[in-house]
């Protein structure tokens, strides 16, 4: 196949991709002047990481996207590794006279002379034309460590409780708070991590928000945390979060449990957009669609990495537990148009109901209702011998995506594995479906659970297969979507 064929087969339709060359980790995510800003890690000069720019692209929706120039270079300081943008609405920098601008804050990775090792110190760029071009810093880099090796990804907001700038920085495994009134001179707060949550990997991309819980007034700080490849363990990277409080200076957990974020292989290093505005009030969240265990490897040709939807995230409590709800953005919904409702229809033992559907992507909503089947599930036909299953389980209580037979897999051994979940109740399951022509996003009952799943079949897909096995189901106030024309 040759790389057109490559670039056009795989490129999605729904989710920001590089027109050519290497992206990971989604940084400096902003809105500003009706424009959501989307950079990201770049290297301009090859498919495969290397070198590290930082990318831009802007959108209206957060659907489709403009790829604009190259944001950050390389320069004396070392290569330009994660961070993230705000709007300095009142000029605490001092960078902005005449009306407020973007300012970047990024982390300098400066590799070590032969046998050393590398140093990483925060930096601050800014912008007076919408983001278009950018000045760094005289002063860089604003701050830096002696002693930690791991000093990135910082992630600044402004905190009105105390009238100061706050960044959450990944520091080895843990995450340290730094306060500032300037966003250059930074004060050290506290470091958070030991004893809580999964060490497995190396901590990277946090971000610290506040979420309202649903139908109530309560409200309670998120703290994300990306935790890198460990080749020890099947996962690969991926994302937990703490769900607690935050009184300016010091973050604490309310709770000692793990919590993932999504439990799919291919939902990395994601972070928040700062400066929606109020009157929105939505806390939009982006993460990296791909997994460190095989990113350089994806059969995409000379472009590699797609981000995943844009998602609204909310708290929900149940059976006092506290959960991060995830929901596309309801943009979304502008792409697609129904084009089939199922009402009251059972599906027996063996008897799989079947919909043809060709379109070059695809939305399913689906309200299932398990009246003694043993196993049920959907079946994604791509072609009549590629398919991609999500399975529900009664006995074990476990959701499975199995992507064996999705298309292209054999590029790395880890990535047919199947990706499970735990759930309390497999009776009543509602779920949300967006397959891309590379991607597969389940959000489970009302956004409890996310499930993101790369797949590289040859189409996206021809046939969906709604199956029981030593039962039955019954299919409720379903719908099919396909691309608004």
């Amino acid at each position: 196949m040759t790389t057109q064929d490559l670039q056009k087969k795989y490129r999605p339709h729904l989710h920001f991709a590089p027109k050519k060359n290497w992206m990971n980790d989604p940084n400096g995510m902003v809105y500003f002047e009706g424009e959501y800003h989307l950079f990201f890690q770049y290297n301009p000069n090859d498919s495969v990481w290397g070198p590290m720019h930082w990318g831009h692209a802007v959108s209206k929706d957060m659907i489709t996207w403009e790829e604009l120039d190259i944001a950050l270079y390389p320069d004396e300081n070392g290569t330009i590794f994660s961070g993230s943008a705000v709007v300095d609405w009142e000029n605490t920098t001092g960078f902005f006279q005449e009306k407020p601008g973007i300012v970047a804050i990024f982390t300098h990775h400066l590799d070590g002379a032969e046998g050393e090792p590398p140093t990483q110190s925060q930096s601050l760029a800014y912008s007076y034309d919408r983001g278009r071009t950018w000045t760094k810093y005289e002063g860089n880099p604003v701050l830096s460590h002696q002693t930690k090796i791991d000093f990135r990804d910082p992630k600044v907001f402004w905190n009105k409780e105390t009238n100061k700038w706050v960044m959450v920085l990944a520091t080895g495994q843990t995450i340290s708070f730094y306060t500032s009134t300037n966003l250059i001179d930074w004060e050290f707060e506290s470091e958070f991590g030991d004893g809580h949550g999964s060490h497995d990997g190396v901590w990277e991309c946090p971000d610290l928000f506040k979420l309202n819980v649903e139908d109530s007034k309560e409200e309670k700080w998120v703290l994300l945390v990306s935790i890198g490849d460990n080749p020890q363990f099947d996962n690969g990277s991926r994302t937990q979060y703490f769900i607690g409080k935050f009184n300016g200076s010091t973050f604490t957990p309310d709770h000692s449990s793990i919590k993932w974020l999504d439990f799919g292989k291919d939902n990395y290093a994601g972070v928040s957009f700062s400066d929606v505005p109020e009157e929105d009030g939505r806390r939009i969240y982006l993460g990296w669609m791909s997994n460190w265990r095989y990113a350089n490897e994806v059969p995409t040709g000379d472009w590699r990495s797609q981000m995943t939807l844009p998602r609204e995230l909310s708290l929900r409590k149940s059976d006092g537990d506290c959960k991060v709800i995830q929901h596309p953005v309801k943009e979304l919904a502008a792409y697609f148009s129904q084009i089939e409702e199922i009402h009251n229809v059972f599906v027996s033992d063996n008897e799989p109901k079947k919909y043809h559907v060709k379109d070059s992507y695809l939305e399913i909503i689906l309200n299932l209702e398990r009246v003694n089947a043993s196993q049920f599930g959907i079946t994604l036909h791509h072609t009549k011998e590629q398919s991609t299953s999500i399975t529900f389980d009664s006995t074990e209580k476990v959701m499975s995506l199995d992507r064996q037979k999705s298309g292209e897999i054999d590029f790395s051994t880890n990535f047919p594995h199947e990706q499970k979940l735990k759930m309390e109740n497999i009776n009543n399951i509602q779920l949300r479906i967006v397959i891309d022509s590379s991607s597969v996003e389940l959000f489970v009952n009302d956004g409890e659970y996310a499930l993101t799943s790369l797949i590289y079949p040859d189409k996206v897909c021809e046939e969906l297969s709604i199956f029981a096995l030593d039962g039955e189901i019954e299919i409720k106030n379903s719908q099919i979507l396909s691309p608004t024309k």
